[in-house]
């Protein structure tokens, strides 16, 4: 998949063809329908099909001190859309110049003069040029004006009308909540950081329990507590998958102040420092707590591994996503 980043030329490969527009924080279940919705007008005018989006998101340019919960931030963007057969992703500069700019004339330099897009599809809520003003309507006009055809996708639900849109935000919510099983229904895949492992303090190792430390991205907010995980090289597709139990918290045991996400690979002895990693929250085993004593803290490691383990194999023998594109995918070692 062809990246173009902020202004940069446009290969003439990328020109000419569909594109989808716009945050896809997730990718998930409705982002792919949208995003399966502009593989079929591909498909069907012989063209490329590809995304744009922007960074930083939007809300983060608006209100700086407000840092977003990223579920997916863009390099882990970037490989989700490629695995659902983008030819390109175009990643535009969310800056002062970009949000000054009309409706009109956003479309006429970014979608018109730079991409010669034949066709545009967007999310019946998205909103984009100065004050949001440029509505699904305003895109239709637009593309009648300048010769582009337009899809707008309704809002997307699971089979069923008790289940709510799809939506990034409800997502966010689920994992603040701890609750990873209904965050991967609706992403369609489990939940994933995509980090480097960095060096920590090495207080792991002083407790027979070394941890792999990853840093998150301002705003990584999920719930703090002991996760069951999968993790593979991020950098070697059908990579071996190692079994953990992953951390997300503040160590209030030692009053470290900070917060952390450490993995322990269980059965795992080796060196990965500097490696891309992928890490797949599958299932919450408890919150976090403080304890009164390093051998406490020890006795509820080892029964926190043993049920990582159980939830591990019992995801294995029915995986809730592994039907879904990106789940199956991610089951196969792909993403």
């Amino acid at each position: 998949m062809q990246l173009i980043a902020g202004l940069a030329p446009v290969p003439e490969t990328c020109r000419g063809g569909v594109v989808a527009i716009g945050n896809f924080d997730g990718v998930h279940r409705g982002h792919q329908t949208l995003l399966a919705v502009a593989a079929e007008e591909g498909a069907r005018l012989g063209c490329p099909w590809g995304v744009m989006s922007f960074e930083p998101h939007p809300r983060s340019f608006f209100r700086p001190d407000e840092p977003v919960f990223r579920l997916t931030p863009q390099a882990l963007k970037a490989r989700l859309v490629g695995a659902l057969g983008a030819a390109f992703t175009a990643v535009l500069d969310f800056d002062k110049a970009l949000s000054d700019l009309s409706p009109e004339d956003f479309v006429r330099l970014h979608l018109v003069e730079r991409m010669g897009v034949r066709h545009v599809v967007m999310g019946y809520d998205f909103h984009f040029g100065k004050g949001r003003k440029g509505s699904p309507a305003t895109m239709t006009e637009l593309g009648a004006k300048f010769g582009f055809g337009v899809t707008i996708v309704d809002q997307v639900t699971d089979e069923g009308d008790q289940h709510s849109p799809f939506s990034s935000s409800n997502i966010r919510q689920a994992l603040r909540h701890g609750y990873v099983t209904a965050a991967a229904r609706d992403l369609g895949y489990h939940w994933t950081v995509l980090g480097e492992v960095v060096r920590g303090d090495q207080r792991g190792r002083t407790i027979g329990f070394p941890t792999l430390n990853i840093v998150l991205g301002k705003g990584a907010d999920p719930f703090r507590g002991i996760y069951a995980v999968r993790v593979r090289d991020a950098l070697t597709p059908g990579a071996e998958v190692w079994s953990g139990a992953g951390y997300f918290g503040d160590r209030p045991t030692f009053d470290t102040g900070r917060t952390f996400l450490e993995v322990y690979l269980i059965g795992f002895d080796g060196d990965l420092y500097g490696r891309q990693l992928f890490v797949e929250f599958i299932d919450l085993i408890r919150p976090d707590k403080r304890f009164a004593s390093i051998d406490e803290l020890v006795t509820q490691m080892k029964a926190d591994c043993a049920a990582a383990m159980t939830r591990l194999e019992a995801v294995q023998a029915d995986d809730p996503v592994a039907a879904l594109p990106l789940g199956r995918l991610q089951a196969e070692g792909m993403i």
